[in-house]
């Protein structure tokens, strides 16, 4: 396994990196190259969980990083309400944590991957726009949010897409200024549409479920 420190490394240039954004536009520009626009004051969320995880698998998700729970798709209601997920089905209910403690997330009962998300806190939030298009020319990027605080989410489906490809894509995401904490598995992120704790809504800028089999 690959640790998220093992992913730093030397940063892009600002050069490269105002060439990008010139190259790809900014927030608005994300917006606009959606395919489907998330635009209703009703948040969406169970409607863009169910496109992300069809089926009804096991998904760890929670109110805060200190109230959660591991349960059926079926299980879960009023997902608008919570702040995190982890944007990996589960295996099991429960899992051994690294202090040996049972718990609904921890990596032991997390799945396979299936998206890889990059988060950026670096810059401002047309850069990292700019950063998402660019980054989705190399992998398919099925969602974007803004985390209510200061940085866009970019989630990009690698189901199935062997570990050091993925690794490659999640090392140069690293160089742009993502942060590499979220390539562990069962890292906690924010859930699609749905309400931070001090009441910002995690809102959808970029929504394409055809890049999803």
């Amino acid at each position: 396994m690959i640790a998220a420190t093992a992913l730093e490394g030397p940063k892009t240039p600002q050069a490269t990196i105002r060439a990008i954004c010139d190259k790809q536009g900014g927030l608005v520009d994300l917006w606009e190259a959606s395919p489907v626009r998330v635009e209703s004051n009703t948040p969406q969320t169970e409607t863009i969980i169910d496109a992300l995880f069809p089926g009804n698998p096991l998904l760890c998700c929670g109110w805060s990083k200190h109230r959660f729970d591991t349960r059926p798709r079926d299980n879960w209601h009023k997902m608008d309400q919570l702040q995190f997920i982890v944007p990996n089905p589960m295996m099991a209910r429960e899992g051994k944590t690294k202090t040996g403690k049972n718990s609904a997330h921890s990596l032991e009962n997390t799945g396979p991957r299936r998206f890889l998300i990059i988060e950026q806190d670096e810059g401002e939030v047309d850069q990292q726009a700019s950063i998402l298009l660019h980054l989705a020319e190399i992998a398919p990027m099925a969602l974007a949010l803004h985390s209510g605080g200061k940085s866009l989410h970019g989630w990009f489906y690698f189901e199935g897409v062997q570990e050091e490809e993925t690794n490659q894509f999640m090392k140069y995401a690293v160089t742009l200024g993502a942060d590499p904490v979220t390539w562990t598995r069962s890292q906690f992120v924010r859930i699609p549409d749905g309400l931070r704790d001090k009441g910002q809504r995690q809102a959808v800028y970029f929504f394409n479920p055809e890049v999803i089999p």
